[in-house]
């Protein structure tokens, strides 16, 4: 899968860089998928200490204090409980993951902007059901016409996904980096090929 078209989108703390700590919920899945949910590995050791997390599996790495040699946490599980949020924000990102990151005009990855299906001239509402991903091309094509008078068909009909669509759709987009420690928390309850 070509990465190019996703990587403005991924926003991962500096810290995360260096061995980042994959964070999975008391059940054992990911906070979120993608963004997939990591912290750098000096809030995971942090959590680790404070005792809000149990660290499930290490880098080969170590880190020392005067008094203590800790080898670097690279998935840990919190203790608690965190109940996902069953309202998704209608945000831009949350728009273009619902569209798999194509224009929902001509398919193309990329260089994506946003359309109002019945446009805002015409009495359209920045809402789910009335915005889509669009390139710019198409953007421009359309413009403040209708789909009709513009001659261009939806791929498939806007509408507000639920929080288990947009993390299921969130898999379909592993981030650039898996450790190989992650890959079993990743995708362990994802349906086997007979």
């Amino acid at each position: 899968m070509d990465g190019d078209f996703r990587t403005e989108f991924v926003r991962a703390p500096a810290g995360a860089r260096n061995h980042p700590a994959l964070v999975l919920n008391a059940d054992y899945r990911p906070l979120s998928y993608y963004p997939l949910s990591l912290w750098p590995w000096q809030d995971a050791v942090k959590a680790a200490f404070m005792d809000r997390v149990d660290i499930v599996a290490e880098y080969d790495q170590v880190v020392r204090s005067p008094s203590t040699e800790i080898r670097i946490p690279s998935v840990v599980v919190l203790k608690d409980y965190v109940r996902p949020q069953k309202r998704v924000a209608f945000t831009r990102f949350n728009l273009f993951l619902r569209d798999e990151f194509r224009c929902q005009y001509c398919g193309s990855k990329g260089d994506l902007t946003f359309d109002h299906v019945v446009p805002r001239a015409a009495g359209g509402v920045t809402s789910w059901e009335n915005v889509v991903a669009a390139c710019s091309p198409c953007n421009l094509r359309k413009g403040s016409k209708s789909l009709r008078r513009a001659g261009m068909r939806l791929y498939k009909a806007p509408r507000q996904p639920s929080s288990e669509e947009l993390r299921n759709m969130g898999r379909r987009f592993p981030p650039n980096y898996l450790h190989e420690s992650w890959l079993d928390f990743l995708y362990w309850d994802a349906e086997l090929d007979a």
